[in-house]
């Protein structure tokens, strides 16, 4: 679980280990609510600093346009988004690729706990490519 080419990837191993414990514990079927509730307790018991439902501004151009509250900041490296869905589907990826961008995070977590196994992926700031390269590959 931990890949230490991967920036906080011990940090993360900590996050997905204490997501692993509540599913553990819970197993799927509940709203995402009571797993955010669960997730911020173990987190605690494990001595992970975190904030919990942290309401951030949004901005585009400069200018403001609403505010969001992302799950978790984690030890604030770490951002984490969690779902309750049957199957993680790419929309919830863009989303968390959208949080990290808007908030100038590196690194972010997409935890699922609506599987009958415990869903994840280490979401990054993608890095910048032309679309122009991307168009010419053929």
């Amino acid at each position: 679980m931990i890949k230490n080419e991967y920036k906080y990837s011990e940090l993360t191993g900590k996050i997905i280990g204490a997501a692993m414990e509540v599913h553990k514990h819970l197993g799927n079927g509940f709203q995402e609510v009571i797993y955010q509730r669960a997730l911020s307790i173990e987190l605690n018991m494990q001595d992970l600093a975190h904030e919990r439902e942290k309401e951030m501004d949004l901005s585009y151009k400069g200018f403001p346009i609403g505010q969001r509250r992302v799950d978790f900041f984690v030890d604030e490296k770490i951002m984490v988004e969690i779902k309750a869905v049957k199957e993680l589907e790419d929309v919830h990826l863009a989303q968390a690729i959208n949080y990290l961008e808007a908030y100038g995070m590196e690194i972010g977590l997409l935890i699922n706990f609506g599987n009958t196994s415990l869903q994840f992926k280490r979401v990054m700031k993608p890095k910048n490519h032309s679309r122009s390269q991307n168009q010419n590959k053929s």
